[in-house]
């Protein structure tokens, strides 16, 4: 069997917000928490795990594939908080998205500081 992606930790300040955060934009679903976790589940049962760890952290960069829908929802999101978000990853297009690899996509910073990515074609 091909290894399959099961599940991630992301270090959060708030791992409820966090969690909510991501519910909202990603459409996730609610799952359950256990320990230090506020879990929430996207697509093909893939866990994202939100906690806080003891020591300061370095953002990370998470990307996640849309389709053309769920994008332009998650783009209204976006515009309707006001979040800061560019066109591409140096941050030198604020307020637009790219049209890259034949879609669209948007740079965006989470509540703890993650460089997100949200693409509506996948680079291969």
């Amino acid at each position: 069997m091909t290894a399959r992606f099961n599940h991630t930790i992301i270090a959060s300040i708030d791992a409820a917000e966090m969690a909510d955060f991501y519910r909202d934009l990603l459409e996730a679903a609610e799952a359950p928490s256990w320990g230090p976790f506020v879990n929430v589940e996207i697509a093909d049962g893939v866990l994202l795990q939100f906690a806080a760890p003891p020591m300061e952290f370095p953002p990370q960069h998470y990307a996640y594939l849309l389709d053309d829908a769920h994008f332009d929802r998650a783009y209204g999101i976006i515009t309707d908080r006001g979040l800061d978000h560019w066109a591409d990853p140096q941050r030198s297009t604020p307020g637009e998205i790219n049209h890259e690899h034949g879609g669209r996509g948007v740079y965006l910073l989470d509540p703890s500081g993650h460089y997100l990515e949200l693409i509506t074609q996948p680079y291969l």
